[in-house]
């Protein structure tokens, strides 16, 4: 198995075509700050058209998934993240 390395603006704009994607809008109206809690783990902020919303876990990797199908061609439903 192949091993590759996600760097955080890859994660940045994995969040942002994921959720552009979602709400039919352009990446580039999406912002996104990445947080770690030691309670919560790693979630995400995004705003987006004057509307904040928080992204759990779950939700990143969802969307590194479809970053990783819609922008790299990969299974992603075989990609262990």
């Amino acid at each position: 198995m192949e091993k590759t390395a996600i760097y955080e603006q890859d994660i940045i704009n994995a969040i942002c075509i994921y959720i552009a994607d979602k709400y039919y809008i352009q990446p580039e109206e999406v912002s996104v700050e990445l947080i770690y809690d030691d309670e919560t783990g790693f979630s995400a902020e995004i705003e987006m058209n004057d509307r904040i919303q928080q992204l759990s876990e779950l939700n990143l990797i969802e969307a590194l998934r479809h970053w990783l199908g819609t922008e790299h061609g990969l299974d992603y439903m075989s990609v262990v993240l």
